[in-house]
């Protein structure tokens, strides 16, 4: 494998293995093949003829699925321009709120409850913190998403805010 692997590149060394005890559903299976033919002319090729010197290229087509890296790579960074379009020029803060792991069985039997409890206690938290003139004595903008799995894979309930710094 290259030093830098793709995706497509783990899928051709690995995807095998995986479905020897795995079954994907339909929309795995279906995004692990455009994703293992994508840009190997499977789909096709354009042929491109310089008028001037007569040099041909050929480009094979992808395969546009959204979940090809290869495919939305440009139309990601795109977005991320347009979005950055309609951010403030100011500070942002990533916050991160986390429970106690001794609180995990609770939260799991519970979720329903507990994570829009862990919600509103980081909004509260957040809104009077900001609101504090110690820190930064205002009303922030603030998005908050959760996360219920850590790096590990282990369940780990934690909530990341993006917060305006004015």
């Amino acid at each position: 494998m290259a030093d830098k692997p793709t995706v497509q590149d783990v899928l051709r060394q690995f995807y095998p293995g995986y479905l020897e005890k795995y079954t994907p559903n339909a929309g795995q299976a279906k995004a692990a093949v455009h994703i293992l033919n994508c840009r190997t002319g499977a789909y096709g090729v354009n042929v491109s003829r310089c008028g001037q010197c007569g040099h041909i290229q050929i480009h094979n087509n992808s395969c546009r699925d959204r979940s090809c890296p290869m495919c939305q790579a440009l139309s990601n960074e795109l977005w991320v321009d347009a979005q950055n379009e309609h951010v403030l020029d100011i500070d942002y803060y990533h916050l991160v709120f986390t429970c106690p792991s001794e609180l995990n069985a609770l939260i799991y039997c519970n979720q329903k409850e507990l994570y829009s409890l862990f919600f509103h206690a980081v909004a509260e938290t957040v809104m009077e913190l900001s609101g504090d003139p110690a820190h930064m004595g205002g009303t922030p903008g603030f998005i908050s998403i959760m996360h219920t799995w850590g790096s590990n894979l282990s369940y780990h309930p934690h909530i990341h805010v993006l917060c305006t710094g004015g």
